[in-house]
């Protein structure tokens, strides 16, 4: 069903709520497409997380954001391997944008990912599109179709048709001259002309 409640899906899924969000309108759409809910006080307040896709979601209004909101984001993280902060506001504006810069900074290097929502229909139709997409079988097939626009994109594209005519001449120049010179078996490569070139060469003290 499309409209205020979102678009349509076929996915059913398990998707565990925080108590505090029973009577949040996203229960409300979660349940009217017939997920099956499970709300439970043992994880954060406002959050959500589909055990099947091992996923989770923690959502914060953008003008209840404080100081304490990084350590509910960092208990968040370190309890979640693959968890999205969900901050919901009407208008992206300069405090909005100021607010995922800090946390950008803040949790660099984690597995904390943000995504911007401005309401609770784009809220749920984000969370479900991520928990649908990471979920196996579907999961497996969003994978491996980006593997096969990989190879065609590599396939089709010039500069690899360049680096293979280099990788062709760099054989010829090989078979030429012989192969480079080696220190334990491992290819020096950088500055090496082969026999005839006037280029600088190293010399190893023999041991």
């Amino acid at each position: 069903m499309a409209g205020q409640h979102g678009k349509s899906s076929s996915w059913r899924t398990t998707v565990i709520i925080s108590a505090s969000l029973q009577n949040h309108e996203s229960a409300r759409i979660l349940r009217t497409q017939q997920h099956r809910l499970r709300f439970s006080d043992a994880v954060e307040p406002n959050s959500f997380v589909f055990p099947l896709s091992g996923t989770a979601f923690l959502m914060v209004d953008s003008e209840e954001f404080t100081e304490e909101t990084f350590g509910k984001i960092q208990r968040f993280v370190q309890v979640h391997r693959n968890s999205f902060l969900l901050l919901q506001a009407p208008v992206y504006g300069t405090r909005e944008w100021g607010i995922i810069s800090s946390v950008q900074d803040r949790f660099f290097g984690s597995n904390l990912r943000i995504l911007p929502v401005h309401n609770n229909v784009d809220m749920v139709n984000g969370i479900v599109t991520v928990a649908k997409a990471t979920s196996k079988p579907h999961g497996d097939v969003v994978r491996e179709r980006v593997a096969l626009a990989r190879a065609h994109i590599v396939e089709h594209s010039a500069v690899w048709e360049m680096l293979r005519d280099v990788q062709l001449f760099s054989a010829k120049a090989y078979s030429r001259t012989g192969p480079p010179p080696s220190v334990h078996g491992e290819i020096l490569d950088v500055g090496w002309r082969g026999p005839s070139s006037n280029a600088c060469s190293v010399e190893f003290d023999s041991e």
